[in-house]
Formats: C-alpha cells, sequence, structure tokens
C-alpha cells in the first residue's frame, strides 16, 4: 500500500527518541522572525476608542462588536519585555508565542465598512484598509458560492506566514499552524457569540485565487480558512442552506522522497484544492457533524461524564467567558496535586456539548470541519474519584470508558520529551484520528482539517479549564507512535495533540 502525501509528511515528520536529538537544530535568534504584519500604506482605523465607548447609536455599536470580537479573537493581552523586540501575547495561544496566522477581513462594502481588503494590525488594535476594490465576488467563486457569502456583509479570513513556526519547529511546523489557527477559530466561534456575528468555517476554497485576493506569497504563506460573519442583529432571521464546511482534494499518490526542510511548503502545495470540484449532490441535506462513539470496548469500567454546565454569566451576560478569553495564559508548571472529577467532568462538557450552552446565548452547534474523525483519550495520574490509567471518552454517551489500568506520570514526562507539564498533570487528554480513513473521505486537505479542528477543541478546553482556575497547557511534541503504545491506543490512530491539566504551580 502506497501512503498519499500527508501521510507521508505525517510519517517523516514524527519524533522519535532514536533519531530526535540528530534532528534538533539550535535557534538563531538573530533570525528570529516578527509574530505581525505591518502595512504601511492604507486608511487607518483605530478600533481602541470602541472598546470603552458607552455611546448606543448604530455606528458605534456596530464598531464596539467588532472591535471586541477582534479583541478577543486573536487581540494583544500583554506584552513581555526581552533583550530585544517585545513579546506580544495575544487571547489565542501558539507554540512558542510565534503566532503564525494573520486575520484579514473583506467587505462586501457598507455604512459602516467600505468595500475591499483590510488587514488586523494586532499590536495596534487597528484595521487597514489596503485595498479598497471590491473583491467580494471573487471570495464566493473561490469558495464555490458558500451560501453564507450570499447573506454575510463582512469575512474573516486566516493565513498562515509559515516561516513564523518553521523557525523553530522545522518541518513539523506545518502541525503546529493548524492546531494554531485551530485554536484562533475557537476563539472566532465564542467571541461571534458574544458580540452578534455568527462565524461559517470554509475549509473548502481554491487556495490560490483566495492567495492572490490577499496579495500572499505562496512560497512563504498560506490562505488556512475563510469564514463568513452574519451579522446577527442586521440578519436575526437568516436562512443559510446546509453546506459541507470540509471538500475534499486531490489524493496524491506519487511525489518524490523529499530532503528534510522541503516538507512543509510541498505539504501545503499537496493539499490545496487547485480547482472546481464536484460538490455532494444535495447538499441541502447535510447533516450537520455529529460526535459518535468509535471504540466500545467489552468488560471495561464505563464512568457517566453528565454534569451541570459551566456558568459563564457575570451580572452581564457571558462577561465571564469574555474575561477568561482575555486573561487566559498556558501553564507553565503544575504542583502534581489532584484535581477533581467534577472539574474534568465540566471541562468536558464545555468542550463536546455546545448544545447545553445554549441559554447563555452561545452557540449550540458551531462549524468544525469533520469531528466523526477525531477520538479522545484521556491518561488520568491524578483525579479525585477516577482510577489512575487511560480512559476513551465517548462524548455521545457523556461516558469515560477505562482501556488500561496504570499511573503514567513516568511514562508521560518521556513521551512529552522530557516536559515536566507531563508528568505533572492530572490528566492529559490526547486528541488522535485514523489518518488513512480521513484521507480516504477528503484527500490530503484531510490532514488541515484534523488539526484546525483539534486546536478547535483544545481551545475549548483551555477556555474551560481557566475558567475553572484549572492550570492548562497544550503539547504538540511528542513521541508519536510510543504514545500509542504505552497508553494503549489503537495503532490505526494517529496522535494530533496532547493537552494536559492539572494544578498550577
Amino acid at each position: 500500500m502506497v501512503d498519499s502525501f500527508a501521510q507521508y509528511y505525517h510519517q517523516r515528520t514524527k519524533y522519535d527518541p532514536d533519531t530526535i536529538a540528530s534532528k534538533s537544530q539550535g535557534l538563531d535568534w538573530s533570525t528570529q522572525p516578527l509574530s505581525y504584519k505591518e502595512y504601511k500604506i492604507g486608511t487607518v482605523y483605530d478600533l481602541k476608542p470602541y472598546l470603552q465607548s458607552t455611546k448606543q447609536d448604530n455606528e458605534s455599536y456596530w464598531w464596539q462588536r467588532l472591535s471586541l470580537f477582534l479583541l478577543c479573537s486573536y487581540g494583544l493581552t500583554a506584552r513581555i519585555k526581552t533583550m530585544g523586540e517585545p513579546m506580544y501575547l495575544r487571547s489565542a495561544p501558539s507554540a512558542g508565542g510565534l503566532y503564525p496566522a494573520e486575520i484579514y477581513l473583506v467587505s462586501k462594502g457598507t455604512s459602516f465598512l467600505p468595500a475591499g481588503l483590510y488587514n488586523y494590525q494586532v499590536k495596534d488594535h487597528t484595521l487597514i484598509h489596503f485595498w479598497a476594490n471590491d473583491v467580494w465576488q471573487h471570495v464566493q467563486g473561490a469558495c464555490f458560492g458558500h451560501p453564507a457569502l450570499m447573506v454575510a456583509d463582512l469575512a474573516a479570513i486566516t493565513t498562515a506566514v509559515f516561516y513564523r513556526s518553521a523557525w523553530r519547529y522545522q518541518d513539523r511546523a506545518y502541525r503546529r499552524i493548524f492546531l494554531d489557527t485551530g485554536h484562533l477559530l475557537g476563539n472566532i466561534e465564542l467571541a461571534g457569540a458574544m458580540n452578534g456575528f455568527r462565524p461559517y468555517f470554509v475549509g473548502g476554497f481554491i487556495d490560490r485565487q483566495i492567495d492572490e485576493l490577499l496579495y500572499l506569497n505562496p512560497e512563504q504563506e498560506g490562505t488556512i480558512c475563510v469564514i463568513p460573519l452574519v451579522d446577527i442583529d442586521a440578519h436575526p432571521d437568516a436562512t443559510i442552506a446546509a453546506f459541507p464546511t470540509a471538500l475534499p482534494s486531490r489524493i496524491n499518490l506519487e511525489y518524490a522522497d523529499l530532503p528534510d526542510g522541503q516538507l512543509l511548503k510541498n505539504c501545503h502545495q499537496m493539499t490545496e484544492i487547485t480547482q472546481f470540484r464536484q460538490l455532494p449532490a444535495n447538499t441541502s441535506d447535510i447533516d450537520p457533524v455529529k460526535l459518535d462513539d468509535k471504540y466500545n470496548f467489552p468488560f471495561c469500567l464505563k464512568i457517566s461524564t453528565q454534569t451541570n454546565p459551566i456558568d459563564w454569566q457575570d451580572n452581564i451576560p457571558l462577561a465571564r467567558l469574555e474575561n477568561t478569553m482575555l486573561k487566559r495564559r498556558s501553564t507553565r508548571a503544575y504542583t502534581g496535586a489532584e484535581l477533581t472529577i467534577d472539574e474534568l467532568k465540566q471541562i468536558l462538557d464545555f468542550t463536546y456539548h455546545p448544545r447545553h450552552y445554549a441559554e447563555q446565548n452561545l452557540d449550540p452547534s458551531p462549524d468544525y470541519f469533520d469531528l466523526s474523525l477525531i477520538e479522545t483519550f484521556i491518561a488520568v495520574s491524578g483525579v479525585q474519584g477516577l482510577d489512575e490509567g487511560c480512559y476513551y471518552y465517548a462524548p455521545k454517551a457523556q461516558e469515560l470508558r477505562q482501556i488500561r489500568f496504570k499511573n503514567f506520570r513516568q511514562e508521560l514526562h518521556y513521551l512529552c520529551l522530557g516536559q515536566e507539564l507531563g508528568r505533572d498533570a492530572g490528566a492529559a487528554i490526547f486528541h488522535t484520528a485514523d489518518l488513512n480513513m480521513a484521507v480516504q473521505k477528503y484527500g490530503d486537505r484531510a490532514y488541515r482539517y484534523l488539526h484546525l479542528d483539534a486546536g478547535h477543541l483544545g481551545q475549548r478546553i483551555n477556555l474551560a479549564a481557566i475558567g475553572l482556575e484549572v492550570g492548562v497547557s497544550g503539547i504538540a511534541g511528542f513521541f508519536d507512535d510510543r504514545v500509542n503504545e504505552v497508553l494503549g491506543i489503537p495503532e490505526d490512530e494517529a496522535v494530533l495533540y496532547i493537552t494536559t491539566l492539572g494544578r498550577p504551580a
């Protein structure tokens, strides 16, 4: 059997204890990239005054919603002094604080925001209008006429500057870029609900058409996701026809054996959609992506995870969630003390059951690309009320199913490349996927969708944990194959992401 290019890339970028030392490179700090773009020419719209605005006229209210939406999605939340350029921390987490993502806005043309292209300048919380021509129809064409673009007047587009992550993580950075963008999409979904915008994630589009529209250099950066933003205040009764969030690309079975250093760029090219493709016959009949339970191990211990939802209200609706998004930080060390089973249950509830939060005005069925491909395993080392061991999480049944009895603290320390976060966590959540099955469904582009969804789930875990004052940190560097061996995860499940939970030190 010949692997597709996505499977080849995944195999080539695995960490292995026998080879990782030979592939490690020291960082050249003189070539560290900036984590933001600066457009020198264009009309600047300052969003900062609207954060404190008390005006209630329609225009001021609209700008205030947009300003808060961008701040909560990807806004600057702290500056850390360094020997050189300060490190700018944002509301969405990023591996190594490198922030490969950029946010662009496309306006159809409204009384508030003229038609054209805008870049979100995160450093000073402004929008810069760098292209004033109407390009909306070009976006619609590249997105196969997605019905949300018929209603929306505004769309966000997330892109990635590859070198920002590759500077540190080399070829494996492509995984991290999509996990980081998944974090951002998790924020966009929640920030939209808080500010009256309904985001629709479009993962299937003609890459080069959007790249050219934004004047991206395809050798250095690429479009990741197009996101029509339907203004619920302006279109309260809008009905958006069902449409697939994810579309397939080619399955590339013929390719050269590449040297290190060329895998990332080639993976992006191999996962592109290059032409209009046949859509499903009845797009109006598409079922929303549903969680499913793949594994039901016989005779295993089963624990219900049903619980009361987290209360995100704080006098002002969703004020607690907004504060959590803006104060979120990745935990750097855990004490090793135990978590409670109720904390773990509530974190799982917020992550996998958004319908339980409809009464708090959050979207009960937010967009993902295909959650049916993602599986969840949890290694429990210190949770009161739970035996130590590895569990499969069955979201549809809302239960944990124990598959291995063991304390994994030392193994997790080793599997996570010697990071003490793995050793001292009370629980570690693993997102996995059957890569072969995913490629058969979506072509090599499946690799993007899997990591975007894993990052999105990871961000909901992040926010739930921080809201409960539980420490949390994502880990994208691990010994891939050893994870399956040690925890008893089926070998056909590719490990995508690890999120650790523990008592912050």
